[in-house]
């Protein structure tokens, strides 16, 4: 092939010099752009058939070859929705393909990215900057684990969250062997007297049981309507052969006659044995709980309200110089009715809704998707990839986790970049001096007819 061949081979380098520069090109664009996977370009010989003793010159090809295994620094982030992958994964979104009723409808296409800058939208929905929509799988609010084989689009309703009366309230404490109630600080005894014990206690006898009784702690517990109502306890000793307490509560903050009850006595007894072990009542043992049946303070029925002391010395008795009860927990399950106030990423990567009331709910568990062959997925502008037969399908889970208020810096390297840039720009120059000479080389052949 001679001079021809060395054009054409030199034609050919050109081109992909040229192909090499474009890419070069392309990721320094982006090199600002959040979640961009540069592209390497690759080169090829091209060999032609021919006698090894008398090889003829090939070509070049060039390819390119994808970087998408190959994560970009991590950046802080003000914002609690933007998101980052630390290792191996894609976020799993939805793009939008038109609207029905005011509301956006999505394409069947899954797509996948690692772009993370997800902000909500007035809609509910979470959407990042080249405006893909963030899927998951909702949480089940009875086991708290994530349902669905499929995720979907991620949506936040902006309705009140109902409110939820209390069924449950968590009692972990100490009670002394000796209590120092105001009576047996004035030189008295430190048990409930005989007229008053074992019976829920009048507002005529109100000012002799505090003075004969110690306090239990109080909690705010809420109704069917999220009302708040203040439950207070007190604790007044009533034996020491076997050591035997009674748990009142205030059921009556405001009476009007001597003879009402403002202290509501629990049926049960709590008795301790031998070394200040609990022996009744049986359901404190055996399910580490009691029932406050039909609660009703102020005239506010609540229901019947489990009071959990727990097993396991929830509900102990030792010796206590201050003749106090150490409540070591009070908490229950209720709130009131609250607005969406904000969204916020957890550490597992679930989404969780933050309520004025102070509640916080995990609606869903972001859906994370890994491949068998990252290199080999389809871009899509957004910095969006599209599964392909070489990359192989999704598969769920990934080994890599997110990391919120983070985002995820494009991989180019400036630096890099433009060192292949002059080696880029080195190899065109020689290429076209390649074409220069073989046409010079041509036009001596020709004059050799004059």
């Amino acid at each position: 092939m001679g001079i021809f061949g060395a054009m054409t081979t030199a034609v050919a380098g050109l081109r992909a010099q040229s192909f090499a520069l474009e890419h070069i090109s392309d990721n320094i664009a982006n090199s600002q752009t959040i979640g961009f996977k540069r592209t390497e370009v690759s080169f090829m010989d091209v060999v032609s058939s021919s006698d090894p003793r008398q090889q003829q010159s090939g070509s070049v090809m060039a390819f390119t070859r994808a970087t998408n295994d190959t994560q970009g620094d991590l950046l802080g982030s003000e914002v609690d929705t933007n998101l980052a992958i630390n290792g191996d994964g894609y976020f799993v979104i939805s793009e939008q393909s038109g609207v029905a009723d005011g509301l956006p409808v999505f394409d069947t296409v899954t797509r996948y990215t690692r772009r993370g800058d997800f902000e909500l939208d007035r809609n509910g929905y979470l959407v990042n900057g080249a405006g893909y929509f963030l899927k998951g799988n909702p949480i089940d609010p009875a086991t708290g684990n994530p349902s669905g084989n499929e995720p979907s689009v991620i949506k936040f309703s902006k309705d009140f969250l109902a409110a939820r009366p209390t069924s449950l309230i968590n009692y972990r404490l100490n009670l002394p062997i000796h209590p120092l109630t105001q009576t047996a600080q004035d030189g008295g005894a430190e048990f409930l007297a005989a007229p008053l014990a074992g019976t829920d206690i009048t507002d005529a006898d109100s000012a002799t049981f505090i003075d004969e009784s110690i306090d239990g702690r109080s909690i705010t517990v809420f109704d069917e309507a999220g009302n708040k109502v203040n439950v207070q306890f007190r604790w007044a000793k009533t034996s020491e052969t076997p050591d035997t307490w009674s748990l009142y509560y205030n059921s009556d903050s405001a009476p009007t006659a001597p003879g009402d009850v403002t202290w509501t006595k629990l049926p049960d007894d709590y008795v301790f044995g031998a070394n200040s072990v609990l022996t009744a009542p049986l359901s404190a043992v055996n399910a580490g709980e009691v029932t406050i049946v039909a609660l009703t303070i102020n005239g506010d029925n609540l229901g019947d309200l489990k009071l959990k002391h727990g097993k396991d010395g929830g509900l102990s008795q030792y010796d206590d110089d201050g003749g106090s009860a150490i409540v070591n927990e009070i908490s229950q399950n209720g709130y009131s009715a609250g607005e969406l106030s904000g969204v916020a990423i957890t550490g597992n990567g679930r989404v969780a809704v933050t309520y004025t009331n102070g509640v916080v709910v995990e609606k869903s568990q972001i859906a994370l998707a890994s491949f068998a062959a990252d290199g080999f997925l389809k871009k899509q502008n957004g910095s969006a990839f599209t599964a392909t037969a070489e990359s192989g399908a999704a598969e769920a889970g990934a080994t890599g986790f997110i990391v919120a208020n983070q985002l995820e810096a494009s991989n180019t390297d400036i630096a890099e970049e433009f060192s292949k840039l002059i080696v880029t720009q080195q190899a065109y120059a020689a290429g076209t001096r390649i074409v220069t000479t073989a046409n010079e080389m041509l036009q001596e052949v020709i004059n050799m007819k004059r």
